[in-house]
């Protein structure tokens, strides 16, 4: 298996050394880091010591030819000197890297950078940090990554430097996804929000330059959040019989970007989510310095929700039956209790649709009634609306009664052993939210 990384390694430098030598110097570089990438996984398996020399040799030229290429590419001047190895480009001095508008944008980078446009989060999401119930210490975070280098640049002087790169793992329904767009309401950045069918192209080589393009994008639009949903269907274990050529230039192309070799990345963070912590490969793991586990709601969260997801509907519900509706939801995620209020909603309209007696309120309008309130008027919604009541017909609050009716026939959606799964892995590399 691990010839296929040398294999890959010499591709990528051949690349590399035809556009070093045709002067491509921005092009040259990402080709270069891929072959570091590749030739460093070969080195872990290599078991001859002198091919290991040989390949250490190479690997130290090749890391002194990108570093040349990276101080040019820095300072925006002409191009580097001849490289020192045999195998580098020779690079002519007279050579000078285009100004900007003399030759316009590369066609095919446009059309890469049209495609990840629809990523860019325009609309606020309007979820606010209030809106997500618990998880204060995940919150606490992400405010110092996200709000505190905006607001207070100041603070991140010296050594002390913002956190990059975010790993948000949980069961489903914890709210993952709900945080990130708590994140890209109250950050003044730019925010990206990616999916592996954003970045995953069926043309060869495509994938890993839509990658490069975002991060690119992301350091222009700087400040920015990148969030990538679901990032274990993009970055499984390497080396997986299953594992696909195009996985893992895809991979190999975000860990280098990730790494942000030649880039100052202090304003672009990284933020990603994932359900099943196990499955990403060990190496992009590393790269997120934050891992924290978002675990199912609490009770005092779980009571949070249900009057966030109520919202103003009527309600005749008292402080006490919000705690009571928290205590019967043991085990719930955030999205079970999402889809539970959904249906409570709809109860007082099903109770309008079968009511067969009505009552006139103050305010002109008819409510469903039982037949032995006073002023019930023995009818129902077809014959109101059938004499022009229908926009007068409004359903009637809703009852601690719909909530035991519903609650009735759902089940939590997370099972013990999928807490055990996320409990395990926050043991060993996590953090708690």
């Amino acid at each position: 298996m691990y010839s296929n990384f040398k294999e890959q390694a010499i591709e990528y430098v051949r690349q590399a050394v035809q556009e070093d030598n045709a002067g491509n110097y921005a092009k040259a570089f990402p080709l270069y880091m891929n072959a570091l990438e590749y030739f460093k996984t070969h080195l872990k398996y290599e078991k001859n010591p002198k091919i290991k020399e040989a390949i250490t040799h190479k690997f130290t030229e090749y890391l002194r030819r990108a570093e040349e290429i990276r101080a040019v590419l820095d300072e925006g001047g002409t191009g580097p000197g001849p490289a020192s190895n045999g195998d580098a480009a020779v690079a002519s001095r007279s050579k000078t890297k285009p100004k900007d508008g003399e030759d316009g944008e590369d066609p095919e980078q446009s059309k890469l950078r049209a495609g990840l446009n629809s990523a860019i989060v325009r609309e606020k999401p309007n979820v606010k940090w209030s809106d997500v119930a618990g998880l204060e210490s995940a919150k606490q975070a992400l405010q110092e990554a996200v709000i505190l280098p905006v607001k207070f640049p100041q603070f991140f002087t010296g050594k002390r430097r913002p956190w990059r790169a975010f790993l948000l793992y949980g069961p489903p329904g914890t709210g993952k996804s709900y945080l990130a767009k708590a994140v890209a309401t109250e950050a003044e950045s730019t925010f990206f929000s990616v999916s592996s069918s954003d970045l995953v192209s069926k043309w060869m080589g495509e994938s890993e330059k839509l990658v490069s393009n975002l991060f690119e994008m992301a350091r222009e639009s700087a400040p920015s959040i990148i969030f990538i949903d679901e990032i274990d269907s993009l970055c499984g274990q390497r080396g997986e019989g299953n594992e696909s050529e195009a996985s893992r230039r895809i991979k190999t192309e975000l860990l280098v970007q990730m790494q942000g070799v030649g880039h100052n990345d202090d304003k672009v963070l990284v933020l990603a989510a994932t359900n099943t912590p196990y499955a990403l490969d060990q190496a992009i793991r590393r790269r997120f310095d934050k891992r924290i586990y978002i675990p199912l709601p609490d009770l005092k969260a779980r009571q949070h929700m249900f009057k966030v997801h109520l919202g103003d509907t009527p309600h005749d519900l008292s402080e006490s039956g919000f705690e009571d509706l928290a205590h019967k939801t043991e085990g719930f995620s955030g999205s079970d209790i999402s889809v539970c209020v959904k249906d409570v909603l709809f109860e007082p309209v099903r109770k309008t649709q079968d009511a067969m007696f009505f009552i006139k309120t103050s305010n002109d309008t008819w409510m469903p009634c039982g037949p032995k309130q006073p002023g019930a008027v023995q009818t129902n919604i077809q014959e109101l609306a059938a004499n022009g009541l229908a926009s007068k017909i409004i359903p009637p609050p809703i009852t601690k009664t719909d909530f035991d009716k519903v609650l009735a026939r759902q089940r939590p959606t997370v099972s013990k052993s999928d807490l055990d799964v996320h409990e395990r892995f926050t043991q060993e590399f996590g953090e708690e939210g």
